[in-house]
Order: structure tokens, then sequence, then C-alpha cells
């Protein structure tokens, strides 16, 4: 248990500890918002004697990414092995505060406000229907009823001695009301960043919870070492763009290193991530990353980021380069394909994916070990259950892994037999230009096929651009493939890049039924290729109508 500790602090010890760097704004806090007018209303309740709430301050010697300056104020870092106090609750006027006290100018994105033009009116009475401190005397106004706020404090007996004699004991009075004002603070003392941030959380209710990677990006943040997590992931994701791998969350990025240090990827294990060793483990980690995405395009034709069954199965694969740095080969590189076929076509990391990651890593030791991995769940790849379960949906593991067999073949373009380019742009949906239906749904609709049979994987060709779709329409295959041949003189050749035989799929007879029976048993084949068969597998799959990824920042 960490048992809070309530106080009070003073103005001036309250901002001297600001200044030297021992109270601080962790960067998971939002953006200073607050305005000028906001700030003055606060003041106000300070020099009536009105209570502001309590602070919440969490103290640690962990040293977290925290923000570096209220607006030209240089906040310096704490001496090293110092305690530092993380502001949890109480930012926005704890910055209003410091900024108004200070006569600080604080840039927003579309403007900048000069908290030094907050004052004083004399000339209000000290009740309820009266503001004394304002953001600005209105125009007009005596100089002699206003006074800034930073020069109540700041300026000597002479300077305010200079106004009417009416207004001297409520300078007297206001001066020594800031001075004297108990600001209230609890203190969660040496709490771990999981309990600090939860405190965070639940405070603010309402506002969106803390993600690990926020999280994270605080706790492992070195300013001597030159690391900050946030920018890290940004240059890796500006570097996998390059390979359309940059849809890449930062959870999996976390996930995989915690893999790789303590063989686990939940939250909690993640959390418990020593900052060092976090640091420590990260280039080769990235390097890693890289190493897995460039296997999992050259062997299993996931070409780009949106096409990969599960964005988690580079988790494992990252895992098996981190132990295994050379590229595999011979049984172990059949054992790996026997690995991604698995878990993409049996919906493994549709639901408690980090559990099944943490089983699915034993499996990868095994596997650098030379030892066949085990399963306890079957695989079906027969034409039946392709043509039970290939309903059609960009988002399914079933289908995306399908899509990749269907990459494999290198398909070319109908017209002029071109290689298509496979894009990340819209690639998640349905409608996205990479995919076609080789018989229309529009076509199939009309000649009264059933919906689940016509938008089916099975019907699904990979093409690259909307000049076929243009051209094609809701017209029959015999229709726009009798213009495509004129232009394309290997256009038998070409379908064949798309795992389609003209003359056995009666496609110029326009029979749909030939056509989609054929091509569940030709995708049928070619998964047959990619799989160890097991013994396992003769109790047959479980039918997976939920196989969507889960949220890549589960568990983040």
């Amino acid at each position: 248990m960490y048992q809070p500790d309530p106080h009070d602090i003073n103005y001036s010890d309250l901002l001297t500890d600001i200044s030297r760097g021992q109270i601080k704004i962790p960067q998971f806090q939002r953006d200073f918002v607050w305005t000028k007018e906001r700030s003055a209303r606060l003041l106000d309740s300070v020099i009536k004697g009105y209570p502001i709430g309590t602070f919440i301050l969490w103290k640690t010697k962990d040293r977290l990414r925290s923000i570096r300056d209220i607006g030209e104020d240089h906040l310096p870092d704490p001496q090293e092995g110092d305690f530092v106090n993380y502001i949890l609750d109480g930012q926005q006027r704890i910055t209003s505060l410091y900024a108004a006290l200070k006569g600080l100018k604080i840039a927003r994105k579309d403007r900048e406000d000069d908290f030094s033009g907050l004052y004083l009116n004399l000339s209000a009475e000290p009740n309820v229907d009266n503001q004394i401190i304002t953001a600005g005397p209105p125009e007009g106004a005596l100089n002699v009823d206003f006074l800034k706020v930073t020069d109540l404090l700041n300026a000597d007996f002479t300077f305010l001695g200079s106004f009417p004699k009416e207004y001297h004991e409520k300078l007297s009075t206001y001066k020594k009301r800031f001075e004297t004002y108990a600001f209230s603070l609890i203190t969660v003392r040496e709490a771990p960043i999981d309990v600090a941030t939860e405190i965070f959380t639940r405070i603010n209710i309402g506002a969106k919870p803390l993600s690990v990677f926020e999280i994270m990006v605080a706790k492992t943040f070195d300013d001597r070492m030159a690391f900050d997590l946030s920018e890290k992931y940004d240059e890796l994701m500006e570097e996998l763009q390059s390979v359309d791998y940059d849809t890449v969350s930062p959870a999996v990025v976390l996930q995989t290193i915690s893999a790789i240090l303590v063989g686990t990827c939940d939250k909690s294990s993640i959390l418990r991530l020593e900052k060092s060793e976090f640091i420590r483990v990260w280039d080769d980690t990235v390097n890693s990353i890289r190493e897995s995405i460039d296997h999992l395009r050259d062997c299993y034709s996931a070409k780009v980021s949106r096409m990969l069954p599960y964005a988690h199965l580079l988790v494992p694969f990252a895992y098996f380069y981190y132990k295994h740095p050379s590229r595999p080969s011979g049984i172990k590189l059949k054992r790996l394909e026997d690995f991604f076929w698995r878990t993409s076509l049996g919906g493994r990391y549709s639901y408690s994916v980090e559990s099944k990651i943490a089983q699915d890593l034993k499996r990868i030791d095994e596997i650098i070990e030379n030892r066949d991995p085990d399963y306890d769940y079957g695989i079906d790849v027969s034409a039946e259950f392709i043509a039970r379960n290939g309903w059609f949906s960009a988002t399914r593991s079933f289908v995306k892994s399908i899509l990749c067999l269907l990459a494999s073949q290198e398909p070319k373009s109908f017209s002029d037999r071109s290689s298509v380019r496979i894009s990340n742009d819209w690639l998640q949906r349905a409608n996205s230009k990479n995919y076609h239906h080789f018989f229309p749904k529009a076509y199939l609709k009309n000649q009264g096929e059933d919906e689940s049979k016509a938008n089916h994987i099975a019907n699904i060709t990979i093409v690259d651009d909307r000049l076929n779709k243009q051209r094609i329409r809701a017209r029959a295959p015999s229709s726009y493939l009798e213009e495509f041949m004129n232009e394309n003189e290997d256009l038998e050749k070409t379908l064949r890049t798309h795992l389609i035989e003209i003359e056995d799929d009666a496609v110029m007879n326009n029979d749909y039924s030939t056509f989609f029976d054929n091509r569940c048993h030709r995708l049928s084949e070619e998964l047959r290729k990619k799989i160890l068969p097991r013994e396992i597998d003769l109790s047959g799959q479980h039918v997976h109508t939920d196989d969507f990824e889960e949220d890549p920042e589960s568990g983040s």
C-alpha cells in the first residue's frame, strides 16, 4: 500500500520548488490550456482565502520525460539521485500560479498570453460579487486603481507606498494573503509508475486513459543517453514507410521489447521493464523488427503491413531474429512457415493475444533449438472449409492469409501484364482499389446469387489500379475478358497468376459455380504446401467467424 501524505506549502516554497526542478510536469499531462481570465479567477480565490483544490504529487527518484519550460522560464533538471515530485493532479492550476506570479509569457498554437498582465482592482470591495484580480484593467481605468500582481509580490515598499493611502491596508492584506496562503498537497511517495499513472487516470475521470506507450515514453526518457522513446518510435516509422510497414503500432513495438527481455508482453510486464535494460536492447530490437519485416514480406508475401494477418505476428518473428540473427534455412525455415500459416489461418491472435504470444515464444524457442513445436489446435485447409468460411472482410486474419497467398503468385495486370503494386492505402477496407471481385457482385446479384457466396475470398483477385474496376463495373467476365484479350495476348497466362484457369473454370461461360468450386480447390492446394501436416489437424479446425485482429493497442 502507498499511504498518501497530506501537507501544506506556501506560495514562495511552491514557486521555488518548481523553479529548482523539484516539482515537474510529466509529459503525459495534457497541454496547458487555461486562459488569462481563468487564471485570474484562480488567483482571485487565493486572495480571498477560498480553497482552490488539492495538488497531488508523486514523489520518486525515477526520471520521467517531463516538460522542460513554462513559457520562457527554463526548468532545470533535479540533481541525480534526488527525489522529484511529478504533478498527477493540478497541472493547470500550478502552471497558472507559476506563470502569473512570475509574470511569464506562454505561447500557444494560435496565440501568446502575457501572464504578467494580471491586475488587482484596488477599488473593488473584497466580496463574493466583485472579482479583485482581473485579466487587465478596463479601458479608461485610473492607473492608481490597478496594480500588477507581480508588482504586489515583488515591488518594494516605496513603490507600493506611492498608491493612495486608502489602498495601503488592502495592499498589506493582499500581499500577506499570498505569502501565507496554504496550498494543499497530497504526496504519493515512491510508488511504482503503474500505480502513479493509475492514480492519474482515476483522478482524471472522463479523460482518455494513458496508454502504456505514453507511460513508457515518460519512464524510459534519459537525457544523458539521448533516449526519447517517442522520437525513437517516430524515426522507426519514418524508416519503415519505405517498405509500407509504417502502420506498426507503438504497442507492438513495446510487446516486442518485453518479449525479448522477459518472455511475456502483457501490460504489467511492460511496465515493470527496467529503463536501463529497455534502452540497452532498443537498437538490437529495431534491427530484429527490420529483419522480421523482410522475412514476412519475402517468405509469406505480406507485402505491406495492412496485409499482415496480425500486426502482433511481428512480435514472435522479431523475437526469433533477436535470438537467431541469421536467416533460417532448411527445416527451421519450414517450421517458421508452418507457424506463420497456422497462426494466421487459425485466428490465433483474435483474443487473449498477450497470453498466446507468451505460449508462441516457447514454440519459437523450440524452432531455434531445432525441435518441432507442438500445437494444441488443428488447421483445416480443405476446399470445403474455405468455401464455408471464406466470406470476405479485409480485416479477417483468415482472409488476409489467403490475400498473402494470392500476392505470393505475383499477380499481373489483366490489361498489360505489369506487376500489381500492392499499397497500404485503404487496404483495410473491402473497397480497396487492390481488391477486385472477379465476378462482380452487382452482376452476381442480378443473377440471383447469394451475397455470402458472391462476397467471398474465392471471388477476389488482387489488382493495382482503378482501370480494371472502371472498365469491368457490373459486367460478366466473358464480356470484360474479351476486351482484355485484345490487349493482352497472354491473358490465359496472366490469369494463372491469380489462380484462375480460363477453360477449366468456365469463366467465358460465366459459370460462377464451377469457378467458385475450382478456385476453392486451387487455394486449398496452395495452402497445403505451406503447412506441415500434423495429427491434430485430423480433428479439424474450430470455425472462426470472429477472427478479426484484436486492437493493436490491446494491453497498451
